[in-house]
């Protein structure tokens, strides 16, 4: 082996690394809404936990990517460490689906079926499959289709370029030597380790291993104490995820790598007294690429059936190692751990911004109520409601740039810009609703009262504004066109309103009927209570716009609505059910 030879693995490796890293990341961005249903369906049982964390790393390939996102889960307080705990032991068997198919390289036979499951043979077919995909076909899911076919060919590739360069290795006898030397256990065990914490992917690291193997001088024994080396350095990347992280995150990454200890360390002990006990045959003969997916698989298999009983005692252990504190747990609501998975991510964006909206809601709702009856303690919640907004507009709004820099799928890409449109509107609703209170806390301190009239004009535009509200809230959370489609016309109506209440207005205050300091607050609360209506709309037309695949035809897109005959139907359906009272002689002073 030469220098030219060096070379070449070097650049065998770098293909085969580089190849995961691509197909990984087309993966999560194309199994996205896979994802989402499979978190949606677990439960406490532990089968469940176990086959979602096995489902989950099967699909994007890393049980350190599915450990990271389980970290950040816990982090932000969508998952207990208890159901972790389960996940985690699955992700270690999901992450062995890599070296079955890597091991589709060693096929050496002259059956034309068997021929064709060579990745030597296919391989060509998909990279070809793939460049056209992704050149020459519209839309980020056949992008990442052909993103996913180019990543697998790249490390098959790679795969092999690694294994013709190493095979003159054969013949060099100090290789031999250095992996007679990997048969002491605790050797093996460690090189495995350090190899995967380097590279920080236990598929990578046996690929590596894999490729070694086609110059027939790793024995079984040499090979074994490796592979369970290699589960304990996969855990470098979830314990680097848990810094910073709340005591439950933590625990979280410290229950990977003491199952993996603990796992390894058994049959590592197993391993030992059987070699010396019996001497199995097996151990000194040359490995093959599916005898160590075999062995990796069999290895994290018997960990799993191991650790799976002692889930409780893992609990305990993590407990104790990261005791609880006198200060609260604190949960992270957007956790940036959650960037690798992006639609996990965005999918907590939407429930934090849920939370956002809904809160919103019921501070505008509350104001309106302090109007009929005002205590300082609905004052004190709307006030906290209303840093709530402000607090989520500030975190979504970061978040959600930051996760539309990284590469996501189109459908994804569409829902950030929904989100990031929208959380002002409900920050600014939240804002009107502070307003509705102040001009609420001016009429009670300045000893104000409103007219009989005046009272009547405020109960029905306040009716109308609680169910445009209601209806751009249902439109967000259901993503209901239906209801969406009603705003609008509503939001006009309202505008009609607030035009003949401030006709109204002024009419009182010519015959004397309206006080100057009155008059401030009743102008106030129409114009806080129009631009909600406003804010209302604007959540709306988003909605619709992006069922349209349109971000940029908001005003367009309303002005059709506006001539349409079902939006003047609903239009004077609205006119008659918020009819204003009848104006007459008002009763008494503001």
């Amino acid at each position: 082996m030469d220098i030219f030879d060096v070379l070449t693995l070097i650049g065998g490796l770098s293909l085969f690394l580089f190849g995961m890293s691509v197909m990984g990341q087309a993966l999560e961005r194309r199994a996205g809404g896979q994802l989402r249903t499979l978190f949606e369906k677990l439960t406490a049982s532990k089968i469940a936990g176990l086959l979602t964390g096995l489902g989950v790393t099967a699909v994007i390939q890393s049980s350190s990517a599915t450990t990271v996102m389980v970290v950040g889960f816990v982090n932000s307080g969508l998952m207990t460490l208890k159901q972790a705990i389960n996940i985690i032991m699955g992700a270690n068997i999901g992450t062995t689906v890599t070296a079955w198919v890597l091991s589709l390289a060693g096929i050496d036979s002259g059956n034309l079926f068997l021929k064709l499951l060579k990745p030597s043979s296919f391989t060509p077919i998909l990279a070809l499959t793939g460049i056209i995909f992704y050149l020459f076909c519209k839309g980020a899911k056949k992008k990442d289709t052909g993103m996913i076919l180019l990543g697998f060919a790249t490390l098959m590739f790679g795969m092999e370029t690694m294994s013709g360069a190493v095979s003159g290795l054969r013949d060099v006898p100090g290789f031999q030597q250095m992996f007679i030397m990997f048969k002491n256990p605790v050797l093996g065990v460690l090189a495995g380790a350090i190899l995967t914490a380097i590279i920080q992917s236990s598929s990578a690291s046996v690929g590596i291993l894999q490729a070694l193997a086609v110059t027939g001088q790793i024995s079984y024994g040499a090979a074994i104490p490796i592979i369970m080396g290699q589960n304990i350095g996969t855990c470098v990347t979830a314990m680097l995820s848990s810094v910073g992280a709340n005591k439950n995150a933590k625990r979280a990454a410290l229950v990977h790598l003491s199952f993996n200890i603990i796992g390894t360390g058994v049959w590592l002990l197993v391993f030992c007294l059987l070699t010396a006990l019996f001497h199995p045959v097996l151990l000194d003969e040359p490995v093959s690429l599916a005898g160590i997916a075999a062995a990796h698989s069999v290895f994290n298999i018997l960990c799993t059936a191991l650790m799976l009983p002692l889930s409780g005692f893992l609990e305990r252990l993590v407990t104790a190692l990261v005791p609880d504190t006198k200060q609260p747990e604190v949960f992270s609501e957007l956790d940036e751990r959650l960037f690798a998975t992006p639609s996990i991510a965005l999918d907590r964006c939407h429930t934090v911004a849920v939370d956002m909206a809904e809160t919103a809601a019921a501070a505008l709702k509350e104001s309106l109520s302090s109007l009929q009856s005002f205590s300082p303690e609905l004052a004190a919640s709307v006030r906290e409601k209303e840093d709530r907004t402000d607090h989520y507009e500030d975190i979504l709004g970061t978040y959600l740039v930051n996760l539309s820099t990284r590469r996501i799928s189109e459908t994804d890409s569409r829902e950030a810009a929904k989100l990031l449109k929208m959380i002002g509107d409900f920050e600014r609703i939240a804002d009107h609703a502070v307003n509705v209170l102040e001009s609420a806390e001016e009429l009670q301190n300045k000893g104000l009262r409103l007219t009989t009239a005046a009272k009547k004009e405020l109960d029905t535009i306040s009716a109308a504004v609680c169910d445009i509200l209601d209806l751009s809230l249902q439109a967000f959370l259901q993503d209901d066109l239906t209801a969406a489609a009603k705003v609008e016309p509503l939001e006009q109506v309202i505008d009609l309103m607030k035009e003949q209440l401030r006709t109204r207005h002024i009419l009182r205050l010519q015959k004397g009927d309206c006080t100057i300091d009155a008059g401030f607050a009743w102008l106030d609360l129409l114009t806080n209570l129009e631009r909600t209506a406003d804010h209302c709309s604007n959540i709306a037309g988003c909605i619709i716009d992006v069922a349209h695949d349109n971000l940029n035809l908001h005003q367009s897109l309303r002005d059709i609505r506006s001539g349409s005959e079902t939006f003047q139907e609903q239009y004077a359906q609205y006119v008659r059910k918020y009819s204003l009272p009848v104006s007459g002689s008002a009763e008494g002073r503001h």
